[in-house]
């Protein structure tokens, strides 16, 4: 590797400023992010519940964060009597007079004068990790996080676990620390910001660790490949013989921007103290452990753990080649809990996927015989991903798409499906938008057909109904997706809620 200086990164000091959680009680402890996205409410809810006073502070106003501020005065459980905030603004008396802060993952800590004023600092994953004994599988990489994570939480349900998901997807582990015990499995999905504010603690032990596929990310917030890895290793510092690691075996093209000539997984691999698996796109070498693709068996995922050879992935609901390697490095995990591979097969091919995201919900089929799968692929607001949606299946889907646009450049959409390889759709339908508007002139100059722009999910619903009932064979596959490639205001509150309406309305019409 070439030589590059790498800042020091910010060590906290060892163990939790809290012993026990009791320790909490009249602590006056600031909240800084209390956020939409439910971290600072939940770590504000743990801690009036264990009997601080809380400070929570965010530089957005009261009108922004007005849903958290609600959602928190209606709790009927909490003493709001010790709950106090400082919006649209930061103060350093805050800081400097607070026993503790909970810091949210997106600041940082260099620079950061409150920070820095601050006598302790903990996150709700360090609270979390402290006072737990939950046994954790922690989940970390550049892509895949979310769908991996999601994979082994069914899996661990499906197979009769009190399992628990939580971290970066959204979920803090404080809203259920209660529930856990040695035996509740928690899975963390873990982001590098997340792992760095757990540096020094000695306070992350997973049972497994699990690293996706590293690609160059968040390098305006990290500047150096390297810091960003750095962060990452994390996950298996505080592992030990007794554990285990899922590591990538293939390789990384250009994987530090050229400054390494092998992959990441096999400096990780290097690195841990724990027992490692590794996970591959093609058969691992003998002697190595871990899953691979089987491309003479429809590429069925293949384990070799303690010597024994067996299929463990067979057929998905969800489609792509990149959502099957998260979901085998998942049947790894299950098998590793002594779920039998037979099982995990039925199992994790009954996954539906991540909510919002290629995520399968419904089937209909047709006055023809044909079987139509829906899909829900709300979360895709930007061009580059409805193209991703509509190669994903390998034959040619029925699109619904369009929205209102961003500023972004639409081409990339058009040009996919305009590749002499590519699956052409059977059908495009479009949504009103501002989006829409830039799209069709991009799609008629490609000349690629489209099926009309509607008013309403209503509308486009009902005359795809009819257009899929006046067909009068049956292909093999037909699959219909909603994948807006962008953004949902004017018609719908979010991404979120246009992705629920269009399953409640799938689930109605057809």
């Amino acid at each position: 590797m070439a030589d590059e200086k790498v800042p020091v990164a910010h060590t906290y000091p060892a163990g939790c400023v809290f012993d026990k959680i009791s320790d909490i009680k009249d602590k006056h402890v600031v909240v800084m992010g209390l956020g939409l996205n439910g971290g600072g409410e939940a770590s504000v809810r743990f801690l009036l519940k264990a009997g601080a006073y809380v400070l929570a502070t965010d530089m957005k106003s009261e009108e922004d964060l007005r849903p958290t501020i609600d959602s928190l005065a209606n709790d009927s459980e909490l003493d709001t009597s010790r709950l106090s905030y400082r919006l649209g603004e930061h103060k350093i008396e805050d800081f400097e007079n607070a026993d503790c802060v909970i810091k949210n993952p997106g600041i940082k800590y260099d620079g950061n004068k409150f920070l820095a004023a601050s006598k302790a600092i903990e996150t709700d994953i360090s609270l979390f990790l402290h006072f737990s004994k939950a046994p954790i599988i922690a989940v970390t990489g550049s892509k895949g996080k979310s769908s991996t994570v999601s994979a082994i939480y069914y899996g661990l349900k499906e197979a009769g676990f009190d399992a628990y998901l939580g971290g970066n997807i959204t979920v803090s582990p404080l809203t259920f620390i209660e529930k856990t015990n040695e035996k509740t499995p928690v899975i963390l999905e873990l982001s590098s910001w997340q792992l760095a504010d757990l540096r020094g603690r000695n306070a992350l032990k997973p049972k497994i660790s699990v690293i996706t596929k590293i690609i160059p990310d968040h390098q305006n917030f990290y500047h150096s490949m390297v810091a960003y890895v750095n962060d990452k290793k994390l996950i298996y510092e505080g592992q030990t013989k007794k554990d285990w690691a899922i590591l990538d075996f293939d390789d990384d093209p250009a994987a530090d921007g050229g400054t390494l000539i092998e992959n990441w997984g096999n400096i990780f691999a290097r690195e841990t103290k724990a027992k490692v698996l590794r996970y591959s796109r093609r058969p691992l070498p003998k002697g190595v452990e871990g899953v691979w693709f089987d491309k003479k068996k429809k590429y069925a995922g293949m384990c070799r753990f303690g010597g024994k050879e067996e299929m463990i992935l067979g057929d998905l609901l969800v489609p792509g080649h990149h959502m099957r390697i998260n979901v085998l490095n998942a049947a790894l995990v299950l098998k590793i809990f002594g779920v039998d591979a037979k099982k995990i097969v039925k199992i994790l091919g009954t996954w539906s996927g991540i909510e919002h995201r290629l995520e399968f919900f419904h089937e209909w089929e047709s006055p023809c015989g044909e079987k139509v799968r829906f899909y829900n692929d709300s979360a895709a607001t930007v061009p580059e991903a409805a193209a991703h949606a509509t190669q994903s299946f390998g034959f040619p889907v029925t699109l619904v798409t369009g929205g209102t646009d961003k500023g972004l450049d639409l081409s990339p959409f058009p040009d996919a499906i305009a590749k002499e390889s590519a699956f052409k759709p059977r059908g495009i339908y479009f949504l009103e938008g501002s989006a829409t508007d830039k799209l069709l002139p991009l799609f008629s100059e490609r000349h690629i057909e489209t099926n009309g722009v509607f008013k309403n999910l209503d509308e486009l619903l009902e005359q795809l109904k009819s257009d899929l009932c006046a067909k009068t064979a049956a292909d093999e596959k037909c699959a219909v997706v909603f994948s807006p490639g962008s953004t949902s205001f004017g018609m719908f509150k979010n991404e979120f809620d246009r992705g629920n309406q269009f399953k409640e309305k799938v689930r109605a019409i057809f």
